[in-house]
């Protein structure tokens, strides 16, 4: 089996170094750039399975780098910057990014985003059944099943695990859930969506209070897993 190639777009070369040592002890590939102009030049001659990219670059935002890989990119994007503030969070969640992890990182934590990532890449949005640990979403027939016995969800419920399903792993804004569920009118309306979430989670978690699939990213949204 081939190895997963991940490029990493970052300025800062102790940091590509300490990404290089970790991701090829973990038998990842690894290509590597300096400027966004230089990364986007990479990954359209040679397109990875998953691309690492810092926000503060030398020649453009690394935003701006995210918009334009995403007009032809489709596979995962995971941000790592020492930018924290929720406005860069959410901007690169809402742009498109698969997730966002602030720097300094730890090496565990930035593997398990990364195996994710590359597992959403895998399974894409063709399968009509997404089996997630005791879960299973079928998205044609619109049941779900736990441990092997259906739940009772109203067409709503429904339509909100399998947006979560979609984009396993990645984490999803509280203003891009309201807009694909309820439209752009309810974009404003996060406790109306706390709700709904409240009210899965008692029926598709073990422990509603210690959620193992529905996480929240505190101020940014919600992570399926």
């Amino acid at each position: 089996m081939s190895k997963a190639e991940i490029l990493i777009i970052d300025d800062e070369p102790q940091i590509r170094k300490l990404l290089q040592i970790t991701l090829e002890s973990n038998d990842y590939k690894i290509l590597q750039a300096s400027t966004g102009k230089e990364g986007i030049i990479m990954a359209a001659n040679h397109p990875p399975e998953l691309i690492l990219l810092d926000i503060g670059l030398p020649d453009k935002s690394g935003h701006e780098i995210l918009k334009e890989l995403r007009s032809w990119y489709n596979k995962s994007i995971i941000i790592l910057s020492v930018q924290n503030s929720e406005a860069d969070i959410v901007s690169a969640l809402d742009n498109g990014a698969t997730d966002y992890l602030t720097k300094p990182f730890r090496s565990a934590e930035l593997l398990a985003r990364i195996r994710l990532a590359i597992r959403r890449n895998v399974t894409g949005d063709n399968s009509n059944i997404i089996d997630v640990d005791n879960l299973q979403i079928d998205l044609a027939a619109r049941t779900i099943k736990k441990n092997g016995e259906s739940l009772k969800l109203t067409s709503t419920e429904f339509n909100l695990v399998s947006l979560f399903a979609k984009n396993e792993g990645r984490v999803l804004t509280h203003q891009f859930i309201l807009k694909e569920i309820w439209g752009i009118g309810f974009q404003t309306e996060t406790q109306y969506l706390r709700v709904f979430v409240g009210t899965l989670r008692k029926k598709i978690e073990d422990n509603p209070n210690q959620p193992k699939h529905i996480i929240t990213e505190s101020g940014v949204g919600y992570r399926f897993t």
